[in-house]
């Protein structure tokens, strides 16, 4: 037998112990997959689960919008000692290593404090285990790596609710040549074969196992992939994949179980990856140019908009009406304008923040669905 994405209902998260409490920051009761009958129920007990900006998502070019703004990520503190050690968990769901708070992303928002990384994969049968697809292709696995906003936030418990609370980088594995860099984790999975099993893993630098290219990625704002799904994480998902073996990859689909060493009916754990959400026609920044792209500026100085024929034609034509009437409104009085909007569709929240960062400032409450936007007449244009 086997245990999926939802199908794990014991809470109880694995022993902590005493050495680097501050690091062992525990997710496994955000994280749990609860319920026998899998994420079709999640909304009912956590309605996040059911609402907007909901991840993992399919990045396809109708959608993806090239931004001149987004730099490579810088990655502070990533390269760990070999005398220091990372404790690699089996949490029931997934396995997860626990990072130190030395590490750090910048070149975002805010800075970023690594807390842990953890993977998702599929089973022997169909090694297409990742979270996010790519114009609707899924790759044989996924890897997290967790971080939170530490400038605003004490601890990763403190910020996961929050709307600029998490960081995750993501990267898509795919099948290739070995991989030692990842060899380093997966060779301790016989230490933590079982729900609650603990192994040390030697510190190495993390950063090998990200792709080499780090200046080519998707970046959106989604959610968690597990409940409470709160939708608090800025996504960065690299380009390009990185490469295992079909042995690391078989041994990563087969080695582990959702159950403890004890239970008579041991569940392999496989498939722990969330099925792709709706994006309501949202836009999805990239740093790099491929394809026919949605353009990052679409309306010019005097509110002529510059509509292009995509599918969605329709909102982007409506969006440019309401801006050539914002714009004549603040043009005529010459002084900053509140507009609230009643009706304005959650696929207008990230082509605003994305495509008129000169021009909107922009609130959303993510309870009611209902934006407020502020137009600043002294601005240049």
């Amino acid at each position: 037998m086997f245990c999926t994405l939802g199908e794990t209902s014991t809470l109880r998260p694995p022993p902590s112990p005493s050495a680097r409490p501050e690091v062992l920051i525990n997710l496994s009761l955000l994280l749990t997959f609860p319920g026998p009958d899998g994420e079709k129920t999640w909304p009912k007990k956590y309605p996040f689960c059911g609402g907007v900006f909901q991840s993992p998502i399919d990045f396809h070019n109708d959608i993806l919008q090239y931004d001149t703004t987004l730099l490579p990520l810088e990655l502070v503190g990533y390269n760990v000692s070999s005398t220091d050690h990372f404790m690699l968990t089996n949490n029931g769901h997934s396995v997860r290593m626990s990072l130190f708070p030395t590490m750090h992303i910048r070149n975002l928002p805010f800075q970023y404090t690594a807390t842990q990384l953890h993977l998702h994969w599929g089973n022997r049968n169909k090694p297409e285990g990742s979270e996010h697809t790519v114009s609707g292709r899924h790759f044989a696995a996924e890897l997290h790596i967790v971080h939170y906003n530490s400038d605003k936030y004490p601890d990763v418990t403190a910020a996961i609710d929050k709307s600029d609370g998490l960081a995750v980088l993501a990267i898509l594995i795919e099948i290739g040549p070995f991989n030692p860099s990842y060899e380093k984790i997966f060779s301790h999975f016989q230490n933590v074969k079982y729900k609650d099993q603990i192994a040390l893993v030697p510190g190495f630098d993390i950063q090998e196992l990200l792709p080499d290219q780090l200046d080519e990625y998707y970046r959106y704002e989604g959610s968690l992939t597990t409940p409470p799904c709160y939708p608090s994480v800025l996504w960065t998902v690299f380009r390009h994949p990185v490469k295992v073996s079909q042995e690391q990859l078989l041994a990563l689909e087969t080695a582990l179980y959702c159950t403890q060493p004890n239970d008579p009916t041991p569940l392999e754990m496989v498939n722990n990856f969330r099925h792709i959400q709706e994006f309501d026609e949202r836009l999805v920044s990239v740093s790099f140019r491929q394809g026919n792209f949605i353009p990052a500026t679409v309306c010019s100085a005097g509110g002529h908009c510059l509509c292009k024929k995509t599918k969605i034609h329709a909102c982007l034509k409506m969006l440019c009406q309401f801006l050539q009437v914002a714009h004549t409104i603040a043009m005529t009085k010459g002084k900053i304008f509140q507009f609230y909007v009643m009706h304005l569709y959650s696929q207008f929240h990230s082509f605003i923040l994305y495509s008129f960062p000169h021009l909107w400032f922009f609130y959303t409450d993510k309870r009611d669905r209902t934006t407020f936007l502020f137009l600043n007449r002294k601005l240049r244009l």
